[in-house]
């Protein structure tokens, strides 16, 4: 940004528009012309745009970023249209519930804290983070309520979330996991096995929650095997499997199921409309 007085000075001019050798000459017209005259060439100075390299695995000119001529591959792809919504596990009456993630060393020992210290707290979660901040893999493709959707484009697919409005990029075009940068949703790449798109996901943050109250090392890696329920066209299985040497005694899968609503279409989810200051006993919003 250009600084109105220091060139008004540089220049010669009175930045309250009168020239300083004529008192009462106003010419706030030439001073704001030289001003624009001045901060052009600034302003233009961005530098070249960025060439990101080619991802490791992919050939020059080949990938997801050169979909021209690749889309009829497309139609051997299943019939994923539609949106789809996770559908919670029914209990059958007298089962017992499902194990949770084997935890061990300094990992069980936060979760077991964190367990005593809602009971302490009469059941209330308490949160170091923002009401508005998404789960992260492997918690995003378990949301209730919300649908999901999948695109499919030469060299990948991506997984739109209606919740908090999140994208997800599986590279199906041959790339590898070249020391990525570490994200809620990690890096995501995939290939088709058949029907059944088989996903590979490392470098999720460490900050991101594996389920409520328990944590992960940067070495969770994630495999999903995604496939439409034998019998079931409108039934949609997520097999998930989690690994993680540093925080799980050994991994462990568990099934996520969708269910299609052909027409549906995903709504806006803006969190940050909601998030407001803490209201008063009148209703009025308080600054802390």
């Amino acid at each position: 940004m250009w600084d109105r007085t220091a060139l008004c000075v540089q220049q010669g001019i009175d930045p309250n528009g009168r020239d300083p050798m004529t008192p009462r000459g106003p010419i706030l017209a030439a001073a704001f012309a030289v001003l624009a005259l001045t901060a052009a060439p600034g302003q233009a100075q961005v530098g070249p745009v960025t060439a990101s390299p080619i991802p490791a695995g992919l050939a020059e000119g080949k990938g997801a970023p050169f979909p021209k001529g690749h889309y009829g591959s497309l139609e051997a792809l299943p019939d994923w249209g539609g949106v789809w919504t996770f559908s919670f596990p029914r209990m059958a009456p007298g089962a017992p519930r499902p194990a949770p993630p084997p935890l061990k060393g300094k990992y069980l020992t936060e979760y077991q804290a964190w367990r005593k210290a809602v009971v302490d707290n009469g059941g209330v979660v308490k949160r170091t983070g923002s009401n508005c901040e998404p789960p992260g893999m492997p918690g995003i493709m378990t949301i209730g309520q919300y649908p999901i959707e999948f695109l499919f484009t030469p060299g990948r697919v991506t997984v739109l979330h209606e919740a908090w409005m999140q994208v997800r990029r599986i590279w199906t075009d041959g790339r590898v996991h070249d020391d990525p940068e570490p994200g809620f949703h990690g890096h995501s790449i995939g290939h088709w096995e058949g029907d059944t798109l088989v996903v590979d996901t490392t470098a999720v943050k460490s900050s991101i929650p594996l389920g409520m109250g328990m944590s992960h090392s940067d070495k969770l890696h994630i495999t999903e095997r995604i496939h439409l329920a034998p019998g079931d066209a409108d039934t949609l299985l997520d097999e998930i499997t989690v690994d993680d040497p540093d925080a799980l005694e050994h991994a462990y899968t568990s099934t996520a199921s969708y269910k299609r609503d052909r027409y549906g279409v995903l709504l806006e989810f803006v969190c940050a409309e909601n998030d407001r200051n803490q209201v008063d006993d009148t209703g009025n919003t308080t600054f802390q």
